[in-house]
């Protein structure tokens, strides 16, 4: 069965655990810039939220990248970012609504969570348990898009 991240944002305290862990893992970088994993923070209220690619069912990255590069896997059904198609026209970065598409000049790369091959790093280095890598069923959809429109409130409420 498939595995998708799930973001449990009452759990996070913001430590950074989790960017930390997937820059070293990704890039062998301490670079924050490094992480495919970002925490958005409202100091004020007290709110971290980790983000990270939520392979959407519809993915706006996939359906603007003009080479393939960022495309669906039909055999685990995620979404995926090829560099040797990527023209770096930054489409899909544009065009993710979460933001979790990046764009890195240092690397001249595109960062997007790839879920470290079924093993994230994020997970495992996570002490208050705000990531989870579960099994992709309906009912975890669900809370995930419960969740999205939760984060999508907020940000409109409490903008960065």
């Amino acid at each position: 069965m498939a595995k998708i991240l799930m973001v449990h944002p009452e759990n996070c305290v913001g430590c950074l655990s989790c960017t930390t862990a997937c820059a070293f893992e990704k890039e062998g970088s301490q670079r924050l810039e490094a992480s495919r994993v970002h925490i958005y923070s409202w100091q004020f209220e007290g709110i971290s939220v980790p983000m990270l690619c939520q392979q959407c069912s519809d993915a706006a990255c996939v359906a603007v990248c003009p080479t393939g590069a960022m495309h669906r896997n039909s055999e685990n059904s995620m979404t995926e970012y090829d560099i040797n198609r990527c023209i770096r026209c930054k489409m899909c970065t544009m065009a993710c609504p979460f933001g979790n598409a990046v764009y890195d000049a240092l690397t001249d790369s595109i960062f997007k969570c790839d879920t470290c091959q079924g093993d994230p790093a994020c997970v495992q280095m996570c002490p208050s348990d705000a990531l989870e890598y579960v099994d992709d069923t309906i009912s975890t959809r669900s809370r995930q898009k419960a969740f999205a429109s939760k984060l999508k409130a907020a940000f409109e409420e409490y903008p960065v």
